[in-house]
């Protein structure tokens, strides 16, 4: 089994991916228009009429994963809550790139990228297309550390 985010937008799909795309160093593997979509010849009731042109399903890889993402008519969209797509990079200096890209016009950050007593970087905003994110650097585990961890754990 593999678990694939889906993120939902409200009409801007396209402009969000192609703005993850560049800042994760990703690609768009898949792109689908509603007018593309078999279902357009039916012409359905439950979008608008221009709304041809927006996304019906597109995914983006980057990193080796993936997630999709799609436009959902007016009256079927919701903001995002309750999840947050966390992020875990390798190194400091990855992880303030990576911030600085995704949280460019972020609607709110509610944590600064900064260090944690779990993470050497650890920040949380909702970017500008209203999808929650965390990006997490952790910190190094050493030997000593863990043989510490385990015999507490033990008694």
């Amino acid at each position: 089994m593999k678990i694939t985010p889906h993120l939902t937008f409200d009409g801007t799909c396209e402009e969000a991916l192609k703005f993850y795309a560049q800042c994760l160093g990703g690609k768009i593997v898949f792109l689908m228009r509603y007018g593309e979509s078999p279902m357009a010849k039916e012409a359905p009731k439950n979008w608008p009429a221009d709304w041809g042109n927006k996304i019906i399903h597109a995914r983006l890889e980057a990193g080796g994963q993936s997630f999709a993402g799609a436009d959902a008519p007016p009256h079927y969209y919701y903001t995002p809550q309750g999840y947050s797509i966390t992020l875990d990079v390798e190194s400091p200096q990855e992880a303030e790139r990576i911030f600085k890209a995704l949280s460019q016009g972020a609607r709110a950050v509610t944590m600064s990228l900064q260090e944690t007593f779990w993470a050497q970087r650890f920040a949380m905003f909702v970017d500008r297309y209203g999808t929650p994110w965390m990006i997490n650097c952790g910190k190094p585990q050493t030997a000593g550390a863990s043989r510490a961890a385990h015999a507490s754990a033990r008694s």
